[in-house]
């Protein structure tokens, strides 16, 4: 059963006791998403915090222009939502996309708020994992505005190692927020600096 991988997960953090597991399995629902199909369109209001059992998804927003802009990735054993739609409930500005076949665990809203009232553990633990997305966020950010391409290249590959050959050059590239043609001169020029 799948919530029994989401159980395991919390483990790292705040262990759930019997009764905190058997709300796990009443109130998130198991799917399977196909490949470039949507959990979250723009324009829809999120109403799921999404748990990745397998797969890999992208979240991104798509500009005036119809550039796409990838905001992050996630696979095995993470989460992904558009949280300033899913607590505000207005329509977010960002679609995610699995670029895999995948299994996910999701809970709504409610349920969600109710966990977190009734179950002062899931509270504890959303803190700690918001806290965790938060201090990736700012850490990007941080690259975005002082690094080179290549050195935010090289911290893509420190954080999403698992990743690499999953994802095509061309959504790496969104994401560092260059070129794919330049995203090959970046990778051309590690290899022939690791040959001397």
């Amino acid at each position: 059963m799948a919530t029994s991988q989401l159980i395991e997960y919390f483990k790292q953090y705040f262990p759930l006791a019997e009764k905190e597991r058997a709300e796990i399995n009443r109130l998130f629902v198991e799917k399977q998403v196909k490949r470039r199909h949507f959990i979250l369109q723009q324009g829809d209001v999120c109403q799921y915090y999404t748990f990745v059992i397998s797969g890999c998804f992208k979240m991104y927003h798509v500009d005036q222009k119809g550039v796409e802009h990838n905001l992050q990735f996630v696979a095995e054993r993470d989460w992904i939502a558009d949280l300033s739609s899913f607590y505000s409930e207005k329509p977010s500005l960002m679609y995610i996309e699995a670029i895999e076949p995948s299994v996910i665990l999701q809970i709504k809203k409610p349920d969600l708020l109710y966990l977190f009232i009734n179950h002062h553990k899931f509270d504890r633990n959303f803190r700690i994992i918001t806290e965790q997305k938060y201090i990736e966020l700012q850490n990007r950010v941080l690259e975005n505005i002082s690094s080179s391409g290549e050195q935010r290249y090289q911290s893509f590959l420190a954080r999403y190692p698992h990743l690499l050959n999953r994802l095509p050059n061309s959504q790496i590239a969104s994401y560092l927020g260059i070129t794919p043609e330049f995203l090959s001169k970046i990778r051309k020029s590690i290899v022939s600096r690791d040959k001397s």
